[in-house]
């Protein structure tokens, strides 16, 4: 397993972290972790861009357009010029 050193940690930062810690039975090392993995997992369950982005919006009950029937049919690339 790997480790890591939190440099540069405010007093009171520490301070609250002991007593969270305390108060679910934890050592501060195990409270950091469990805060971290945490923290890391609601990013991850997030899903990816579109799904954010649909998140984000689906609230506010989305549009219902009209889209123009395609005309043109598809061609094959051409690279010649």
């Amino acid at each position: 397993m790997a480790s890591i050193t939190i440099r540069n940690l405010d007093d009171d930062l520490k301070a609250q972290l002991r007593v969270v810690a305390a108060s679910h039975g934890r050592s501060m090392e195990e409270e950091a972790r469990v805060i971290i993995r945490q923290a890391l997992s609601r990013m991850s369950s997030k899903g990816g861009l579109g799904s954010r982005i649909h998140n984000r919006f689906a609230t506010s009950g989305g549009a219902d357009l009209e889209l123009p029937e395609c005309q043109n049919k598809p061609r094959a690339a051409s690279f010649d010029e």
